[in-house]
């Protein structure tokens, strides 16, 4: 796991429970998107990695109209942070925070 309910939620600054299974569901998604884009697998000691997560998940619960697609305040942002990952953290290092 990169990021926990309790970090999204605090990044959202949501302090109620009756999007828990959304916000669930959109932090598997941003891993699993994350893992095939760059075709590495992340865990929480990476920071990139839990930026890129908190920024997906917080565009798709906020834009929910158009999940699954980046706004485009945040493409640039996310294209970014998905490059420096696939080609910053592709090697077997133990400091990559790739697993």
């Amino acid at each position: 796991m990169i990021v926990s309910l309790d970090e999204v939620k605090n990044w959202l600054r949501i302090d109620f429970s009756e999007d828990d299974a959304l916000l669930t569901t959109l932090i598997s998604a941003a891993e699993k998107y994350l893992k095939n884009a760059t075709g590495n697998k992340f865990d929480s000691s990476n920071e990139l990695a839990q930026l890129f997560c908190l920024v997906l998940v917080a565009d798709w619960y906020e834009n929910r109209e158009m999940i699954g697609k980046a706004t485009d305040q945040t493409r640039s942002i996310i294209q970014s942070i998905l490059t420096q990952l696939t080609y910053s953290y592709g090697g077997d290092s133990d400091e990559s925070g790739a697993v």
